[in-house]
């Protein structure tokens, strides 16, 4: 998935970041409200982790904004404020899940991974095809009953090309998916991780290149 943590801690959004990469999501940082709302409009998140109490633009607003664009992001408001009352007012304000700081990161990073299959279509837990076995939850992939260890680009690239159920999905869409915003999309990095991919599931190869259009497994 697509993450941006939004948080004015340098030290606790960095912490945020490195534990949700560590699950093979890409994260991309925010300081401040508005840094959040010039990256909400160039970038396609899955879900923001979004600190109630920013600098610039407070997060009440940036989550505001968020609801009105209709953008399908879903939004986990972070906050010291644990009384009910804030709760209630966070979430009015269209937020999908609160969480009170301090808090546990496994927590966090499950509500992250929970509020990322609601902004999907249902996709079943494990995804065959193929003679190819992801399971997101394990972390695990098997070719004809062979484990594959992937590093954590290629299980997200091999993921997102599973979903798309034999539909092409192009390397811009894989970029957006599986990198983070400091990826230079000239460095080929798409199709390195492909190529390396291909090595690793072994033959017969599955991983299609559509000229012109992007990446399918037949």
């Amino acid at each position: 998935m697509r993450v941006l943590v939004v948080e004015d801690e340098p030290l606790l959004a960095g912490t945020i970041a490195e534990w949700l990469r560590e699950e093979a999501h890409a994260v991309d940082v925010a300081h401040d409200g508005a840094a959040a709302l010039e990256r909400l409009a160039v970038h396609d998140y899955d879900v923001v982790v979004l600190d109630r109490d920013l600098p610039a633009v407070p997060g009440d607003e940036v989550c505001r904004e968020l609801v009105d664009s209709a953008a399908g992001t879903r939004v986990l408001m972070l906050t010291a404020a644990a009384e009910i009352t804030d709760r209630v007012a966070g979430l009015s304000l269209g937020a999908d899940d609160y969480l009170a700081k301090p808090f546990a990161f496994p927590e966090l990073a499950a509500r992250v991974q929970a509020l990322g299959r609601r902004c999907r279509p249902a996709a079943p837990p494990v995804l065959h095809r193929a003679g190819i076995t992801l399971d997101p939850a394990r972390r695990e992939v098997f070719r004809d009953g062979r484990y594959v260890p992937l590093s954590k680009k290629e299980f997200a690239v091999l993921a997102e090309l599973l979903r798309a159920g034999g539909a092409t999905v192009s390397a811009e869409q894989l970029l957006e998916k599986a990198w983070d915003e400091n990826a230079d999309p000239f460095t080929g990095a798409v199709r390195i991780a492909v190529l390396k991919l291909r090595r690793k599931l072994g033959p017969p190869a599955v991983v299609e290149t559509v000229t012109g259009v992007g990446y399918r497994i037949r």
